[in-house]
């Protein structure tokens, strides 16, 4: 079997290739529209209240939230 090392290719917006997939930029409004997304008017439209089931499970998400981004950190 063969196996052959494939290296990731990054570029710039400058450098895209005009016939690739989803290469035109498309403003943010145009996505929105096209989406049908509204905007937000109230914070009451971001609540979830129903995310965790316990007190204690938000309490262990929070807990592990507070410890991934304090990794590494001195």
């Amino acid at each position: 079997m063969r196996v052959e090392k494939v290296s990731p290719v990054m570029s710039t917006d400058a450098q895209r290739d005009p016939d690739e997939p989803g290469a035109a930029h498309v403003p943010a409004d145009e996505l929105a529209r096209r989406q049908g997304v509204q905007p937000v008017t109230s914070l009451d439209d971001l609540a979830r209240p129903e995310l965790f089931e316990t007190d204690e499970e938000l309490d262990r998400f929070l807990a592990d939230l507070h410890t991934s981004r304090h990794e590494g950190a001195a």
